[in-house]
């Protein structure tokens, strides 16, 4: 433990996570000095540490078991794979280590100082370290993006290594017989695909109607038909009432229509939701009061109640994803900066990396219906795309909506493979304010998955001409 340091800055960030390194790094860049504080020791926050990167890393793993599995119908046959679990996590390390030394070198080429610590704020213009790094920070602005952790209910017995949270799961420290997963939503859904691909009989339960509660539900049924055949069971509008724990497993007691018996799983995942890291950091110092559920209120410019203080991420409020926080990240660094600039997105794409993908983004149908919104839709199902139908896929969809009258795109919706990388050109129609005939209009390569998009435009239009058009 190093002497404590006192410490002036022009703009300190509390928490390293792909909001806070994008803020410092912005920050500096427009000529701020800056400190980041984060407890990890290493940057990345959840995302890259134990969420969205190390999970791809294994999705990919997941997706060529499958694709492997799946070959057989195109003629081509694979002995059953031998897992490496040592292996595997390697695999998984080294992509996260790589990046992480990355984000380190990057703070150093911008001059950022990097405390690595817990930090907490002792008045309006102060911050205290402690940790491996102690010291007192004085700072003119702050940037709160200490993020969020996961939801453990008490009725879960945490202390029994066989319970994990997400965090847990990505550790693979073996593939278990049975396992059950509590919540279907994306990383639910995520994790099921992984370790079902790795061997494991998973079962999953949510206590909504169905899995992925945010998607409309015309996207989630390919997903579900998929997943009715590869994992043991999925239980919907069902919750867990009780788990024991036992020498040989953990028995678990369920409640709702459909709901099974009492039942022993090898293990449990519970991925039931997050909560913002806004207790013992100090806030009270600041004069800020979170709200009920503990998120910091903030404006479009991502300040908070007080001027100079501002917060980003997941503290702020769903959607809780790391995209979010980034680009929020770099409003908050350019409003400091006096530059002009504010948090005025059309659109959040939210994606499940499951097999196949599922991702939305602008308004969904749920939300048209809850708000009054009038709307209407072109889909396009992949059982006509060729190149889906080469890669001996058929179950995907892709669908756009508007406004009746101007046309104008407000939605998209897409289930089948690399859905999350062919969601771009949604995210960007609707940014750019785009109508049907600017899609359909423009002359996507053919034989692709992207063309499908623009296939929907023209359903919506009546001016497909691969498949029947729609009455109207």
């Amino acid at each position: 433990m190093s002497d404590k340091k006192n410490i002036q800055v022009d703009t300190l960030i509390l928490g390293g996570g792909p909001g806070g390194y994008t803020a410092a790094f912005r920050a500096a860049d427009l000529g701020q000095s800056v400190a980041l504080v984060e407890k990890r020791g290493i940057l990345g926050g959840v995302c890259l540490n134990e969420g969205c990167i190390p999970s791809k890393s294994l999705l990919h793993l997941a997706q060529i078991i499958n694709e492997a599995g799946e070959a057989d119908q195109f003629g081509i046959s694979f002995a059953k794979p031998k897992l490496d679990l040592n292996g595997m996590r390697a695999h998984k390390d080294k992509v996260v280590s790589t990046l992480t030394k990355g984000l380190g070198a990057m703070a150093k080429q911008r001059k950022v100082q990097v405390l690595n610590g817990t930090g907490t704020f002792l008045s309006s213009t102060t911050l205290g370290v402690t940790g491996d790094d102690e010291a007192e920070v004085t700072f003119k602005q702050a940037i709160i993006a200490t993020g969020s952790r996961v939801v453990q209910l008490p009725m879960f017995p945490f202390d029994d290594s066989r319970v994990m949270d997400s965090t847990d799961a990505l550790e693979l420290k073996e593939i278990p017989g049975t396992l059950l997963i509590v919540g279907g939503g994306i990383i639910g859904m995520e994790m099921a695909t992984v370790y079902s691909a790795f061997g494991s009989e998973v079962s999953v339960v949510e206590l909504m109607d169905q899995i992925i509660p945010p998607a409309d539900s015309d996207l989630v049924k390919p997903l579900a038909r998929m997943y009715k055949k590869r994992l043991k069971a999925i239980y919907t509008s069902v919750k867990v009432t009780k788990v024991e724990p036992r020498k040989e497993g953990l028995l678990v007691s369920f409640e709702g229509e459909g709901a099974p018996g009492a039942t022993l799983y090898d293990r449990i995942l519970v991925s039931i939701g997050r909560r913002p890291n806004s207790d013992a950091i100090g806030l009270e110092a600041l004069g800020i009061t979170p709200d009920e559920r503990g998120f910091i209120p903030v404006n479009e410019k991502r300040q908070s109640s007080i001027a100079h203080i501002y917060a980003i991420g997941d503290i702020t409020g769903q959607p809780m994803l790391a995209h979010k926080a980034v680009h929020e990240g770099k409003v908050a660094a350019e409003v400091i900066a006096g530059e002009p600039s504010e948090f005025s997105p059309a659109c959040i794409p939210s994606v499940a990396y499951t097999d196949p993908e599922l991702a939305w983004t602008g308004l969904t149908e749920k939300e048209a219906a809850e708000k009054g919104i009038a709307y209407e839709k072109g889909v396009f199902p992949w059982a006509a795309s060729g190149r889906s139908l080469s890669n001996g896929r058929n179950e995907g969809m892709t669908k756009v909506l508007y406004d009746p009258e101007t046309k104008r795109i407000l939605g998209a919706g897409i289930c089948g493979n690399n859905a999350g990388e062919l969601l771009a050109e949604a995210n960007l129609a609707i940014e750019m304010g785009s109508d049907l005939g600017d899609v359909s209009l423009t002359i996507h390569a053919h034989p692709t998955l992207s063309e499908t998009f623009a296939l929907a435009a023209e359903m919506a239009e009546g001016t497909i001409t691969d498949l029947m058009p729609p009455k109207k």
